[in-house]
């Protein structure tokens, strides 16, 4: 079914691109999974405007994205606070809203985080590419034309009824995430955290880095104390497939943090970010400061559990709202 035209880009701002969860399955292919960088931000703007979890929003990235609607929509924005604007009025995030037809919204700046999602009720209409719709920047596909967003595109919306009825809705306060820094991250260690020298490991998890201008949707890169191999170690392993949230060493023992754009790579890997911990990745900002803490894998897996439970009882709320109205 063809989507419904919604939005022009006035403004694309730094960077802003079409992303669902990403598309996984076809890193054996030298894929790599791409999708927004903070899925829990994504999860919860989709079911702010009644979207399934996995519909496509805009990801945008620091400042200067503006769109006007076409027509009357319901959105919400959640991510990081990059001051929404809905014509001349802030526009709450973690919230959503009705935008009447010529209204603009844009994003001014950032108060916190890095990077806000704009969901609308239907989803973002882009063709869906080895089973996802997000932008894959590194070879083109996916998304708008497997580009960031221009001045003059305009995106189509998939059509859904009645989709005022979604405008009012507001995430429980007290569970969205805060994005400031000093950033902590939980790790667990390996896969091949035995080939680093006790120091090195020491140094990882005691050290505070500071977050590298050349960072992008492939990784965080890290500049601190040298993170140092065990003697006679190669500085690279044999190409092997890599996860977003694992953290390599390269050979001048700066960490680089893995995202979502990276399929394969021959660094060794000292240690994973939790999964609980993953959406946070996409709101760190060049300059912020990052330490590491180790957790065990009960820990990890039972941070992932109560970060589900959130949404698991928001979508419950939703459902009893719904049911009463």
């Amino acid at each position: 079914m063809a989507g419904v035209n919604t939005f022009e880009v006035l403004s694309p701002g730094i960077m802003s691109t079409v992303q669902d969860l990403g598309r996984f399955g076809c890193a054996r292919y030298g894929v790599a999974a791409s999708g927004a960088l903070d899925g829990f931000a994504v999860r919860v703007g989709n079911l702010l405007v009644g979207n399934p979890e996995n519909a496509a929003v805009v990801e945008t990235a620091l400042m200067g994205l503006r769109i006007t609607a076409m027509r009357d929509a319901v959105v919400a924005v959640t991510g990081g606070d990059l001051q929404a604007r809905k014509g001349n009025e802030p526009l709450a995030v973690w919230r959503s809203h009705l935008v009447r037809e010529r209204e603009t919204i844009s994003f001014t700046g950032p108060v916190s985080g890095l990077r806000s999602y704009l969901a609308v009720a239907g989803g973002i209409h882009a063709a869906t590419v080895m089973g996802s719709r997000s932008t894959n920047l590194a070879s083109g596909f996916g998304g708008f034309q497997g580009r960031p967003l221009r001045k003059g595109d305009i995106l189509a919306v998939e059509p859904v009824k009645d989709a005022l009825r979604f405008a009012g809705r507001a995430f429980t306060p007290e569970w969205i995430p805060d994005y400031s820094t000093p950033w902590r991250l939980r790790i667990v260690w390996g896969p091949q955290d035995e080939h680093f020298s006790e120091e090195g490991r020491q140094t990882f998890v005691t050290a505070a880095f500071t977050v590298s201008p050349n960072s992008d949707r492939t990784g965080i890169r890290l500049n601190g104390p040298v993170v140092t191999r065990k003697p006679g170690m190669e500085e690279s392993i044999i190409s092997e497939g890599i996860l977003s949230g694992a953290i390599q060493i390269p050979g001048d023992g700066q960490p680089i943090i893995i995202l979502g754009e990276t399929a394969s790579g021959g660094y060794r890997k000292i240690a994973t970010v939790i999964s609980a911990d993953l959406p946070l990745l996409g709101q760190i900002t060049p300059g912020d400061e990052v330490a590491f803490e180790a957790v065990a894998m009960d820990a990890a897996v039972q941070a992932l559990r109560e970060m589900e439970e959130k949404v698991d009882r928001f979508k419950q709320s939703l459902n009893e709202r719904q049911a009463s109205l």
